[in-house]
């Protein structure tokens, strides 16, 4: 018998990928045991992750350069980002995979890359590159097509807005501002690295991947989205893989132990941004003031130094908690929650679903647009903020709060239809788990 297959598990260590990549890799580990698994990431993303999850025995941490020098804490944001891919490409990727197959005695040399798309110099690692897509599968599509939609809109984006790309296969359902590039946010240096790290996946991903692991289940999209994705494997909601969750995080400041003494099911609004959008002052202002216009309880996730730009008084006892960190997962699972305003990142969304509770979306950028117009317009189970057809008023926040919390609501019936989805595909024979046995197979195959 050779050697057990060695599979380097490489993440983008930006935002919240890495911890997406992580519950993959865990899965991978706990589905093949006698697998070598090596998860590359830079020091300080390593670092955030051991201490917030154990790592199987035969799973090990692999550091990547950052391509930063010592003194770096004053780097902004998307200069690191840029100098960590300029690094990767320019062969520290290759150098820490050589790394990873020296570092594991009891396996041959890496046998295949299972890596965040956003790393598609992995295509050039030599073996056999297995993409994961953390984000919405409908901007992944949209990527891929990204050549002929440019050609397709050219400068005209504000003017077509709200024009339906139907003469585009897949995406008929969406408007041109939906569109993850271009749009408001289409300028500044963050916007120029994006672009390029994502016109390179989507030159490289169709030619080169293997397949494609997405953060979806099974009959969640249409056949003319889901059929437009090439080589795809949905495997999700990755944080649902058997031996994907890290051990409980705990709830530092007792959000679980709130909801338990809410007296109603399905009563209390539940209101997060993730860890990198926050609305603007005034629409932070607006939203308090609908949330307590509503008189329904709310929880309220929201980074502590944003705090202080909240109306004066919000914080005394208006029948909510304002938390710096919330358990998100479980909150979204309990039955005292009945509608969730957040930003529409897609790991939001697929938590939600996977909670059968309906959405209020305010997007922000990148893939959320497209996220946020999905939730209202092709599975009917939430509505959306926008500039100009519906903004963020204490109005609007109010009115849409109240629908998403009625009783009988067409919103919460499909919302719960689409939890009794995602329990389906975990399924011992259910779509996701099947997904993932093709995945395990393929990544694990011998040379």
């Amino acid at each position: 018998m050779g050697s057990p297959p060695h599979v380097a598990v490489v993440a983008f260590p930006f935002s919240s990928h890495a911890t997406k990549l992580l519950a993959v890799a865990r899965a991978l580990a706990t589905a093949a045991p006698s697998a070598a698994i090596s998860f590359l990431s830079t020091a300080a993303s390593l670092d955030r992750l051991r201490a917030s999850a154990a790592i199987p025995g035969n799973l090990r941490f692999v550091e990547v350069p950052t391509g930063l020098g010592k003194d770096d804490d004053d780097t902004p944001a998307w200069r690191r980002m840029e100098l960590f891919v300029e690094a990767a490409e320019a062969g520290g990727l290759k150098q820490s995979l050589e790394v990873a197959s020296a570092a594991s005695p009891e396996a041959s040399k890496v046998s295949c890359v299972v890596g965040d798309a956003f790393m598609s110099m992995a295509a050039d690692a030599g073996v056999p590159w297995v993409a994961v897509w953390t984000g919405g599968p409908c901007a992944l599509l949209a990527h891929l097509r990204g050549d002929a939609l440019r050609e397709d809109i050219g400068d005209q984006a504000a003017s077509r807005g709200d024009e339906l790309l139907t003469s585009h296969p897949g995406l008929g359902r969406f408007r041109v501002r939906d569109l993850p590039f271009g749009g408001p946010n289409a300028s500044g240096d963050m916007h120029r690295v994006m672009d390029t790290l994502l016109k390179r996946m989507a030159q490289r991903l169709p030619v080169a991947a293997t397949a494609v692991a997405l953060n979806a289940f099974p009959g969640l999209f249409p056949p003319e989205i889901s059929d437009a994705l090439p080589n795809s494997l949905a495997i999700g909601p990755y944080h649902l893989l058997p031996g994907a969750a890290a051990p409980a995080a705990g709830d530092p400041h007792g959000c679980l132990a709130w909801l338990d003494c809410q007296p109603q099911r399905r009563s209390v609004v539940y209101v997060s941004f993730g860890t990198v959008a926050a609305p603007p002052p005034d629409e932070l202002r607006e939203l308090a003031a609908g949330l307590e216009a509503t008189g329904a309880p709310f929880l309220w996730s929201l980074r502590r130094e944003s705090w202080p730009l909240l109306p004066p008084g919000f914080m005394a006892d208006k029948g909510g908690l304002v938390v710096p960190w919330a358990p998100q997962a479980a909150v979204l699972r309990h039955a005292a929650v009945g509608a969730f305003v957040a930003h529409s990142g897609w790991g939001s969304v697929v938590e939600r679903m996977a909670g059968g509770v309906p959405m209020a979306c305010r997007p922000f950028f990148g893939d959320q647009r497209m996220n946020a117009r999905a939730v209202e317009e092709v599975w009917g189970f939430g509505m959306s903020f926008e500039d100009g057809r519906r903004p963020v008023t204490r109005g609007s926040v109010a009115e849409v709060v109240a629908a998403l919390l009625a009783a009988g609501g067409e919103e919460g019936d499909r919302a719960r239809e689409l939890r009794a989805k995602v329990d389906e595909a975990f399924l011992p024979d259910g779509g996701s788990m099947n997904n993932f046995r093709k995945f395990v197979d393929i990544v694990c195959a011998r040379a």
